[in-house]
């Protein structure tokens, strides 16, 4: 293939925009890229942040696509975008939505248009809680553990628990509700015109990591086991799948719809959806035992190994292990923590009295993290929790909250900075430590994301916690590359998804290395921190 023969797209869609990306599918040139925020999502709409609800509009994914995918070829020639041969999209999950049985989310229906519970769930949106813990108790009495590939836990961030949560919380959404989908499935049946529920393909990563679905257990879970968790999901798994497509498979080809709406050619391909950590991780040139690190408002960790090794080994407390969910042909593991950037975020609003001003609190941040990075280090110094919105991974747990200890008179808002940073670190170190302990090796780390790119103090504090050196990827769109790579393979460019990495990698621009001297330092601060988690935990149990 030559340079500039073929081009291919990527759309990331975030918690907060869309992302386009348009790429050489030789070389891996980024060619053009814009981003768009969704616009009532920015205003805040549908949401409560007091009681962990996060609903976005459907009507928000499809402006801001249609907007970003125009804005991206209205700088490049005719005849570049006769060349554009593949599409794929990743989006934030779980992130499901009601829809009717052509697959339309309800919400876009004019008797839905307002209503937060016939929207997309966003993967941050806890109001679940009760319901994941009845997943998770029936299912570890029931003759299948169904959570056993999804770490032994089932989180309020997921399908079914969301699902539940609606059903039970609005009768006319329920009645209304054919099916359920995630919005990395929706998207590529919506650009390909489909309008069939039923038919839709699936993706395997949004299947295996969030919704349960096994090959071992005939798909999802058995509907004995749905009936008896909620009467209210009965004949639920008939209008789902039992089947489930990999990231390299193609799932049809651009409408005439939406290649009128965006510009973008009919010819054009369009690949199963997944979801965007797991896209970042083939952005990033994952490789087996590599531990990418998404690292944005959350953070996903995403590690791949040979299936045949760690086929039946289950990792305990983790986000799933699922054939195929990265790479085809490897198993990727999931791992994260529920805030990270957003921990920092809710800092700067605090200290700034500012809940919407951006430039605002991002000139605070810029000064918290280089005040930070100038304090010393001390066995003594202030230890933080970082669960503010819950602990995702090990071992999930929604109901824990963010601790600040240590505090005098003396602290001030960089040493309180500081604590919250290493928190997250911290976080981070007890997700590598889980996987070693269960035998999977981590032999390098990597990291992309907004984080990764502006914030060398925060960096630095992980590879310190760590003990390990850190490459960051030179591109600024892991996700979006990966899914572009994807695309790449489903239009038939490459024969494998690892043959489209070799060829269209970015490669790495930094590498962050442990100061040997605070590496023993950390190690005492990590030791309390992870006292103060168990203190807290022993507290809840005890209410």
């Amino acid at each position: 293939m030559k340079a500039g023969e073929n081009v291919v797209m990527g759309l990331d869609f975030g918690t907060d925009s869309v992302r386009a990306l348009l790429v050489d599918a030789a070389t891996g040139d980024e060619l053009a890229s814009a981003v768009r925020m969704y616009p009532r999502w920015s205003e805040g709409l549908y949401c409560d942040s007091g009681r962990s609800q996060f609903r976005q509009h459907p009507l928000d994914h499809i402006e801001a696509m249609e907007a970003v995918i125009r804005e991206v070829l209205s700088g490049i020639s005719a005849d570049t975008v006769s060349r554009i041969k593949g599409l794929s999209v990743d989006t934030t999950g779980s992130t499901p939505a009601a829809v009717d049985s052509h697959g339309t989310p309800l919400a876009l229906l004019p008797e839905f248009a307002d209503n937060p519970n016939a929207m997309f769930v966003l993967w941050k949106d806890h109001t679940a809680i009760a319901e994941a813990e009845e997943i998770n108790q029936l299912a570890h009495s029931w003759e299948t553990d169904y959570t056993k590939y999804s770490g032994g836990s089932y989180s309020s961030e997921w399908f079914w628990a969301k699902m539940l949560h609606i059903l039970r919380a609005d009768p006319a959404v329920a009645e209304s509700a054919y099916s359920w989908l995630e919005h990395c499935d929706w998207i590529p049946h919506m650009l390909c015109g489909h309008r069939d529920v039923l038919s839709m393909q699936r993706s395997r990563c949004a299947a295996g990591h969030k919704a349960m679905w096994h090959e071992v257990f005939g798909g999802l879970p058995a509907e004995a086991f749905l009936t008896a968790l909620d009467p209210r999901l009965t004949g639920i798994r008939n209008r789902l799948y039992d089947q489930t497509h990999t990231s390299d498979t193609a799932i049809g080809t651009l409408s005439p719809e939406w290649a009128d709406r965006t510009g973008l050619p009919e010819s054009l391909v369009i690949g199963i959806g997944a979801l965007d950590a797991h896209m970042g991780a083939v952005g990033a040139a994952i490789k087996p035992y590599s531990l990418v690190k998404v690292i944005g408002t959350s953070t996903c960790d995403i590690l791949v190994a040979p299936t045949a090794r760690h086929r039946g080994q289950f990792v305990d407390g983790i986000c799933g292990q699922v054939d195929g969910s990265v790479i085809p042909g490897m198993l990727g593991f999931e791992a994260g923590q529920s805030a990270f950037g957003d921990l920092y975020q809710w800092f700067a609003r605090l200290v700034t009295y500012q809940q919407e001003q951006h430039a605002i609190i991002g000139r605070i941040l810029e000064a918290l993290n280089q005040e930070a990075a100038a304090l010393p280090i001390t066995e003594t110094d202030e230890v933080a929790l970082d669960w503010v919105n819950g602990r995702r991974t090990p071992d999930v747990n929604p109901a824990l909250n963010g601790w600040l200890t240590g505090i005098r008179l003396g602290t001030d808002a960089p040493r309180l900075f500081k604590a919250l940073v290493e928190a997250t670190a911290f976080g981070s170190k007890a997700i590598v430590d889980r996987f070693e302990k269960e035998g999977v090796p981590v032999n390098e780390i990597i990291a992309t994301g907004g984080i990764a790119k502006k914030s060398p103090y925060v960096m630095q504090v992980l590879a310190d916690v760590l003990g390990r050196p850190i490459k960051t990827v030179n591109t600024e769109q892991s996700c979006a590359l990966g899914s572009a790579m994807c695309a790449a393979v489903a239009a038939g460019l490459y024969p494998t998804v690892n043959a489209a990495q070799e060829a269209m990698s970015s490669g790495f621009d930094r590498e962050y290395r442990p100061h040997p001297d605070r590496i023993g330092i950390y190690e005492i601060l990590y030791q309390r921190y992870q006292a103060l988690g168990a203190l807290q935990a022993s507290i809840l149990n005890d209410r």
